[in-house]
């Protein structure tokens, strides 16, 4: 039985492969040709392509929903983009001599050989898909490759080193930290409202108690539900966004020392202690060296990456849909007119 593109295009999106649209692509034998989508330094790009291509994106970021007309305006940019540079990449691939590692590649293909020989579609469809996956699997490689290549910075000099230390302190700053502790009062959450409202009046008798001078460590062996108990309610050191929005609002107004109001949570009513504050703090240069040196390594390489692509592109003869223009800048109504056919 030949399998029809819906087929092909439905293992490509299970698969999860970059460059999906070679599965789309690849239609049953006597197919007729595709209209071309768009032409890059000689290579075409089918409609098929671009239109599998835009299909897989869109089930991957929006799964079975519609996408807004706006956000699918940015998709069908950024698979055309994608779909460009693979070709320009492959190309540059090509001139340098990288050539697919073919152990991988036979290994990657076992790998789908092993996930999908259980499904009827993969027994129907594999004739026809395998050719068309090695060759993905080949191009993906082969770019994956060139980029590690591209990616390798030399390392930073002194000067360097301490620039970016010195552009960058909330990537070397210790963030506020504050300890707390806490008495939580445990309450199902299925529990009917008479059981929060009286775990409530306890924690605001709780609370009185503590403002009145009770210790609060006492309490919480006695009256909390919460692991923290046996060590008198301690929660330790707690970064910002590792508390309840609601919590972390009070503790920002608190000095340490106070005891908040009581709080509702999931898992019960809940009084807080400020026991420290912690201010941020940046960390020394001496202490972080290769920590900086790192970030700074991969942020070069981001650049050259990035640096790599817009060179190609700028070079290149990329036309769309019949005109001359860079990818970057396609109309988007021109967009529209070739998707839609």
């Amino acid at each position: 039985m030949i399998p029809s593109k819906r087929t092909l295009a439905g293992l490509a999106v299970a698969a999860g492969l970059l460059a999906p649209a070679c599965w789309a692509a690849t239609g049953p034998p006597g197919d007729p040709p595709s209209a071309v989508f768009a032409v890059v330094e000689g290579t075409a790009i089918s409609e098929q392509e671009f239109k599998g291509a835009l299909a897989v994106a869109v089930r991957q970021k929006f799964y079975h929903r519609r996408p807004p007309d706006d956000q699918l305006a940015a998709l069908r940019q950024e698979v055309t983009d994608r779909l460009v540079n693979r070709v320009l990449l492959l190309k540059e691939a090509q001139r340098r001599g990288i050539r697919p590692d073919e152990e991988k590649v036979r290994s990657d293909i076992a790998a789908y050989e092993k996930r999908y020989r259980d499904r009827p579609q993969w027994q129907e469809s594999r004739v026809h898909v395998l050719p068309a996956l090695t060759r993905g699997l080949q191009e993906q490689n082969i770019i994956a490759q060139l980029e590690v290549a591209t990616r390798v910075a030399p390392p930073p000099t002194e000067a360097g080193l301490r620039a970016y230390y010195g552009r960058h302190p909330e990537s070397f700053t210790e963030p506020e930290r504050v300890r707390l502790s806490m008495i939580l009062l445990k309450v199902d959450p299925s529990a009917p409202a008479a059981a929060w409202e009286q775990a409530l009046e306890q924690a605001q008798d709780i609370v009185k108690q503590l403002r009145k001078g009770a210790d609060f460590a006492a309490l919480a062996r006695l009256n909390s539900g919460d692991d923290s108990a046996r060590d008198g309610g301690d929660l330790g050191y707690k970064h910002r966004g590792m508390l309840p929005a609601g919590v972390e609002s009070e503790i920002d107004g608190m000095a340490p020392g106070a005891v908040s109001a009581p709080f509702r949570l999931l898992e019960g009513i809940a009084v807080f202690r400020l026991a420290e504050r912690k201010p941020a703090q940046r960390r020394r240069l001496e202490d972080i060296r290769r920590n900086v040196a790192e970030l700074w390594a991969r942020e070069q390489g981001e650049a050259q990456w990035r640096e790599l692509i817009a060179r190609l592109r700028a070079g290149a003869e990329i036309r769309i849909g019949g005109d001359r223009l860079p990818a970057s800048a396609v109309d988007e109504a021109n967009l529209r007119r070739q998707t839609a056919r």
